[in-house]
Order: C-alpha cells, then structure tokens, then sequence
C-alpha cells in the first residue's frame, strides 16, 4: 500500500492492553500508528517496535490526554510527523479502584472520570477541529473505547468507571449526529471483562479469571478481540456505520 494513502491513526493509551493490541492490529490492517503514552516509554516504545516489524510506520508520543494543552501537542506532533490525521481511538481509560462508591476516594473518582470520560471528549474535539471537512480537514473516523459497564453499573466494583464509560456513549452518538455532515464518522466498542493490565492497575490482577464465570461465552476476551471490531469500525466495510456501539462482551 502507497504510504501517503496509509490512514495516520493516533491510538490514545496505547502502551499496553486493548491499546497496544490495537495499534498493532490496526498496523497490520494497512495503517500508520501514532503510539500516545502517558508515563512508560519503554512499553510504548515496544509497540512502535513491534508496529515497525509490520512495515508501518509508528511513532510513540508521550501526553496526557485529560490535559488541553498536551492534546493540542499529541495531535500538533502527529501532523508535524505524518502531514495529517485521519483516525483516533480513544482508547486511554482506567479503573483505579474496585469497590463500593460510598468508599471510593473522591480524588479517584474525579481521576477515573477525567480519564476514561474527559479525555475521549478532549481528543474528539480537537480531532473534529482537523478532520471535519466545513473546517478544511478531509474526513475521518473516531472509535470510542467504552465498556459494557456503561449499561451494566458494575455495582459493588466500579460505578464510577461505569458513569464515565455511559457518558462515553453518550458522547459517541451525539458527535456522531453533529459530524455525519462533515465527514466524520463517531463510533465505539463496549469490551466486557478482557485480559489486560487494568485489573491489575485497580489492585484486582486475578479479576478477569474470577469474574469469568459471569460471562456466557465463559471467558474473557483477549485484546486482540476488541483490536479488530476497532478496526473494523475504522475501516471501508464500515461507511455506513455511525454512531453505532457494538458490544463486544462475550454476551453480558
């Protein structure tokens, strides 16, 4: 594939997990892969490796996406590097606590919601400043990481993840609404439980084994499971798919 027709895709916590699992499969899907991080280089810098092992191209860029200033840097750096974006996948998120509400720290709450909620609207919005064809850009396409928690409560573990990953839906579906004449199209995937370092983050590392029989399929996903419905979201069989959440749970 001709590089310059390549899709430039930022993949937003993408050091490790769904993140990393999919800007490697997005790599491989015919992509050029922006690796954003928040602290460990090293992990992102695997990635790009890995991306690079593929033959496309990759670059890690450290920001922390619940800031104004270092979106604006993340996505200033990206077109500095690549002429362009064309895709973004909010993807950066966090659980932090496992617990009841009325014991969760107000301090990780407001971290939770900054990070899963905040960020995905941050990153949107400036990504429909570039994209969006009535302001200049060519087009594009937005997946959203949410999680079936948005619908499911996730009562006695993490109601506030869950209220940040509804209001994620929320923000899929009326973006989607306010780009469809701009050529942008806003979609998301609701993961269930999956093989990835945020139980671990959340003090749970064993969660994803011990919740396994909650889930009619009977297992957890593996990332890679979530990486290709984000792929295909991003991709040409999925023009006439916006503002759609496509649960990928397992059957929960």
């Amino acid at each position: 594939m001709d590089e310059l027709r390549r899709p430039i895709t930022i993949v937003t916590g993408a050091g490790r997990g769904i993140g990393a699992s999919a800007a490697l499969h997005l790599a491989r899907s015919g992509h050029d892969v922006v690796v954003n991080y928040l602290r460990d280089h090293a992990a992102a810098r695997q990635v790009v490796d890995a991306v690079q092992t593929t033959g496309a191209r990759a670059v890690a860029i450290q920001a922390d996406v619940t800031l104004e200033d270092d979106v604006t840097r993340l996505f200033a750096t990206t077109h500095d590097t690549f002429g362009r974006v064309d895709c973004l996948v909010n993807n950066a998120g966090a659980t932090l606590h496992i617990g009841d509400l009325a014991d969760t720290p107000v301090a990780t709450i407001r971290a939770v919601i900054d990070a899963n909620l905040l960020s995905a609207i941050l990153c949107s919005r400036r990504a429909s400043q570039l994209m969006s064809t009535r302001r200049g850009g060519s087009g594009g396409a937005i997946v959203n990481v949410s999680s079936a928690a948005a619908t499911l409560g996730s009562a006695h573990e993490y109601v506030h993840y869950a209220a940040a990953k509804a209001g994620v839906d929320a923000l899929t579906i009326g973006l989607a609404k306010e780009l469809a004449g701009e050529g942008i199209r806003v979609n998301a995937v609701a993961p269930g439980v999956a093989r990835t370092g945020i139980h671990e983050a959340a003090g749970a590392p064993d969660r994803a084994d011990q919740v396994a029989s909650r889930i009619p399929l009977g297992r957890p996903a593996e990332p890679l499971e979530i990486a290709v419905a984000i792929a295909w979201l991003l991709g040409p069989e999925a023009t006439y798919v916006t503002g759609a959440v496509l649960r990928v749970a397992g059957g929960i």
